[in-house]
């Protein structure tokens, strides 16, 4: 469990066992009540370890949860795809790059904070949007905050490495996260596929996508 779970977990937990020692019905109605809210936060919080495909070209998903977008979007004036997934909320929340390489950029956006499964969300809700370089190009991921989700956290910076499958971040009961590659890479995940971040495959870069060492990357 990651420690915001301790944070917002354990005073509902304390102060509901306290009110189960009441004596009247509704103090320990209320109590349990609290001790359920508590313990669910404790489920919400969790941290699980991940099996991290190790195939060459391999690009995780970045998120627990339900692919609800896949299609052919330009970047800045690149052919790309974006992958979006929702993530309902008894996900994992806890967010994973999805290839090695180094975050160029990180910007945070603030916005409004509709349903996470609206595509307007993409463009429109509070988020921390990632550049990474990797040895294929560039790839861009979004953290999105939703109705509920009111919390984009980074547990990164601009300029730090990072490795395929190590934990960036989290995203706080109910959210969004967007993936963009670009156009060379095989997208294997279609809408309607559940993910794990950390260990699905959702797209593959073949070895001719390689950035070639030393070259700017154009892509």
């Amino acid at each position: 469990m990651v420690r915001e779970g301790y944070y917002f977990g354990l005073p509902p937990v304390l102060i509901g066992l306290f009110l189960l020692g009441a004596r009247s019905p509704l103090p320990q109605a209320a109590g349990g009540l609290l001790l359920f809210l508590g313990l669910f936060t404790f489920y919400f919080f969790r941290d699980p370890e991940r099996f991290i495909p190790d195939s060459p070209g391999a690009v995780v998903s970045p998120a627990d949860g339900r692919v609800v977008v896949v299609k052919d979007e330009p970047n800045q004036g690149r052919p790309g795809k974006r992958i979006s997934i929702f993530l309902a909320i008894w996900n994992v929340h806890v967010n994973r790059a999805p290839a090695a390489g180094t975050i160029s950029r990180l910007d945070y956006k603030p916005g409004k904070f509709m349903a996470a499964w609206a595509e307007s969300a993409s463009s429109e809700n509070e988020q921390n949007i990632f550049v990474q370089s990797t040895e294929y190009g560039e790839i861009v991921y979004k953290q999105i905050a939703g109705w509920v989700a009111r919390r984009v956290v980074s547990w990164k910076k601009q300029g730090d490495s990072v490795a395929r499958g190590e934990r960036i971040g989290l995203v706080r009961f109910g959210s969004r996260v967007d993936l963009w590659l670009p156009g060379e890479a095989e997208v294997l995940v279609n809408v309607g596929s559940h993910v794990k971040g950390g260990s699905s495959v959702l797209a593959r870069f073949s070895e001719t996508s390689h950035v070639r060492k030393g070259a700017p990357d154009k892509s």
